[in-house]
C-alpha cells in the first residue's frame, strides 16, 4: 500500500515503524524536517533535536494534529559531548525505549584551506563527526537490551566528488563510512544494524543559497535521472533501511543522487 506524504512524495507504509521510538538529530529543517515528517507519518514516536529552536518547534507544531504521535523537539547542542550522552539517554527514557537513532546532523559552510586553524578543525569535527559515534555509543544498551535497533548515519556525496571549498566536511564525511562500518561489526552481534545514507545534491533552502539557476542545472546535467532530489526521497530510503525489509543491510553506504557523477 502506498501513501501519498504531505510533502509531495510517495512512500509505503511499512506497519512494523508504527510506535518505533526514532531519535532524528538535526531534524528542525531540510532533509532532517523530512525525516522527522516521514516517521511521524508511519506513526512512530519521534523525537528530534536542532539548535534551530523557532524551525524545530514550528515543524512539531505544524505535525502535532496530523499524526498519531506528535515529535518532539528539543534544543541539543551536538558538539558538547556530556550533554548529547545525557540528552540520549533522557529522551530514551522520555520514549520508553530507542529502536533508530538518525545521525542527521551536519554543517557544511564553505571554507578554503588556508583559513583552517586547529580550533577550527576540531569545530568541524565535532559539528560533523564526533557526535555521530557518541550518539551511538548512547543508544546501543538500550538497544542490545531490546533485542536490536537501527542506525544510520548520514554521510555525503561531495567527498566522492572532491567538491571545492568543502575540505574539512568532506574529511568528516569520509570518515562517517569507516565509523558505520566499524559500529556494524562490533554491534552486529546484538542485531544492531548500521548503515550510511548517502545523500546527493538535495534541494532545500540551505543548499540554494550555494547554487545559482546555472549551477543547479549543471548538477541536474550531471545526474543519470532528471529532476532534483527531495528530502522525501531521502525519507523514503531512510524508512526501508529501518524496516523489517532490510534485516540483513549492515554495514554499507546506501546512495540517493539520482545518479550525480
Amino acid at each position: 500500500m502506498l501513501k501519498q506524504t504531505s510533502s509531495g512524495g510517495v512512500s509505503a507504509i511499512y506497519p512494523e515503524l508504527r510506535e518505533k521510538r526514532i531519535i532524528v538529530t538535526g531534524g528542525a529543517s531540510g532533509i532532517g524536517a523530512g525525516l522527522v515528517e516521514a516517521f511521524a507519518a508511519q506513526g512512530s514516536r519521534v523525537v528530534f533535536v536542532d539548535i534551530r529552536d523557532a524551525e524545530g518547534e514550528a515543524l512539531a507544531g505544524r505535525l502535532a494534529d496530523s499524526v498519531t504521535h506528535a515529535p518532539v523537539y528539543h534544543n541539543l547542542d551536538l558538539t558538547d559531548v556530556d550533554a548529547v550522552s545525557k540528552s540520549i539517554t533522557g529522551f530514551i527514557d522520555e520514549l520508553g525505549g530507542i529502536d533508530v537513532l538518525i545521525n542527521n546532523a551536519a554543517n557544511d559552510d564553505r571554507h578554503s584551506i588556508a583559513e583552517v586553524t586547529p580550533a577550527f578543525w576540531e569545530e568541524r569535527m565535532n559539528v560533523n563527526l564526533r557526535h555521530q559515534f557518541f550518539a551511538a555509543q548512547a543508544v546501543s544498551p538500550a538497544m542490545r537490551e531490546a533485542g536490536g535497533g537501527v542506525i544510520l548515519n548520514f554521510g555525503s556525496i561531495s567527498w566522492h566528488l572532491a567538491l571545492p571549498d568543502l575540505v574539512l566536511y568532506q574529511t568528516a564525511k569520509a570518515a562517517i563510512s569507516g565509523l558505520t562500518r566499524s559500529l556494524a561489526r562490533d554491534l552486529g552481534g546484538d542485531n544492531i544494524r548500521v548503515n550510511t545514507i548517502v545523500p546527493g545534491n538535495v534541494k532545500t533552502p540551505r543548499q540554494d543559497q550555494w547554487y545559482t539557476p546555472q549551477a543547479e542545472a549543471e548538477i541536474v546535467a550531471a545526474q543519470c535521472l532528471p529532476g532534483r532530489v527531495m528530502p522525501h526521497d531521502v525519507a523514503a530510503l531512510a524508512l526501508f533501511l529501518s524496516s523489517d525489509g532490510a534485516r540483513m543491510c549492515t554495514a554499507h553506504d546506501y546512495w540517493i543522487d539520482a545518479g550525480w557523477r
